[in-house]
């Protein structure tokens, strides 16, 4: 009688679970390891050259990134998530640790600075698809949402307190002990995901029993990505919506906030509106669980979202333009913590790590191409028009999503 009612017990939501609580601090840790790295990357690049040079060594990491992301989804599904994060975290630790022993003894060259910068791409392109695909490997469909909203919640605390715990350890100590600190942050996510044991995937999972090449594997993740009536679209919303929303929030802004005479602190008013609503919105996916009538709600706050950045350069006022801030990181929030759990949820598990790569190359790898063409339109014609062509591209991604029947009538699981 007690085994059945054991049987019959409905799992533990996510935030009680001690895997996904294990996998959300190493995440954590990992994130705010990163964001203290980039700090001290493109502090001690200023301090060793020129303005034009260190935005040259910051740059370098996106191209491995963006041409080794696809493949490495397929590592993730070939070799299996929990392996390579384990391995991404292990060699980005001794890679840090050497560069900040490197760093306090010597001033190092700027080539140093960029090799890092180079090896760190190429760890990213492994380590984004492989942390997409391990949800779906501890969790229950329907906690899904909720570990995506908690993952959220990871994301801005990485936000939030890198940049400022990297900025104190370098006042404090120079850039060799805030690499040092970025090293041990990387090492503290070890022995969290060493302690991660993952669900085995389905034995009619898509590629069980496969003996595909690497661009075997890579044609049928695309093939099934393509041929997916939900998953397909969702790739473009997200596309889309990340090419018309990254430009205005990272270069925009601060041309905007010069034009407008409200200086740095200006910016940091309006980023901590942005930041606060994005919080908000993953702390409600993540206590909630699930949003009915995910696809409708998706695409409608896409297209609000894109009001609200539209009417952000149409504003002389510093406070309007924080409360606007705020309801765009609430609204582009959820829509993105929806898209990533409609993304978790309609995956096969075991194309999940490929599925995951499309998306963040998408994200981090083709939308950035939008800085330089951002910041010579807003040279040209001011920051308005441009930020209405960018929400423009917002809306257009949430409209089109709306108008696609499957994904409009996609749901998260109960």
């Amino acid at each position: 009688m007690t085994a059945a009612v054991l049987a019959a017990a409905p799992p533990r939501p996510a935030h009680r679970d001690p895997r996904i609580l294990r996998w959300l601090g190493a995440y954590t840790a990992s994130t705010v390891g990163d964001s203290v790295y980039h700090l001290a990357l493109s502090w001690t690049a200023v301090s060793s050259g020129s303005p034009a040079q260190a935005g040259l060594v910051m740059a370098v990491s996106a191209v491995p990134r963006a041409l080794l992301m696809l493949g490495g989804g397929v590592v993730a599904d070939r070799f299996g998530p929990r392996r390579v994060v384990i391995l991404s975290d292990a060699v980005r630790c001794l890679v840090v640790l050497a560069l900040a022993a490197l760093v306090l003894a010597t001033t190092p060259a700027l080539w140093t600075l960029a090799a890092v910068a180079l090896v760190f791409g190429v760890l990213d392109a492994l380590f984004l698809p492989a942390v997409g695909a391990l949800p779906a490997r501890m969790a229950p469909r329907d906690q899904l949402a909720r570990v995506q909203g908690m993952r959220g919640l990871g994301q801005r605390a990485g936000a939030v307190l890198g940049a400022p715990l990297g900025g104190l350890v370098v006042a404090l100590g120079g850039p060799g002990a805030a690499f040092a600190a970025a090293g041990l942050l990387f090492a503290l996510s070890l022995p969290l995901l060493l302690g991660l044991r993952l669900n085995p995937l389905p034995a009619e999972s898509g590629t069980e029993g496969r003996k595909n090449t690497a661009l075997g594997d890579l044609a049928d993740g695309l093939r099934y990505l393509r041929g997916h009536r939900v998953l397909g679209p969702l790739v473009i919303v997200i596309a889309l919506s990340d090419l018309g929303f990254v430009g205005p929030l990272n270069v925009g802004l601060a041309l905007l906030s010069d034009q407008r005479g409200w200086g740095a602190s200006g910016i940091g008013w309006v980023l901590a509106g942005f930041g606060t609503g994005a919080a908000a919105s993953s702390l409600l996916l993540g206590v909630k669980g699930r949003v009915p009538r995910a696809g409708a709600v998706l695409g409608g706050t896409m297209v609000l979202g894109a009001v609200s950045v539209g009417a952000l350069a149409h504003t002389p006022l510093l406070p309007v333009a924080v409360l606007l801030a705020l309801s765009v990181g609430l609204l582009a929030g959820l829509s993105g913590a929806l898209a990533g759990a409609l993304l978790q949820t309609e995956c096969d598990p075991a194309y999940l790590g490929r599925v995951s790569a499309v998306a963040s190359l998408c994200s981090l790898g083709l939308a950035p191409l939008s800085f330089p063409v951002t910041g010579a339109a807003i040279g040209l014609w001011g920051p308005g028009p441009v930020f209405v062509a960018s929400a423009a591209v917002c809306a257009l991604a949430g409209a089109y999503g709306l108008l696609v029947p499957a994904l409009r009538r996609a749901e998260l699981p109960k």
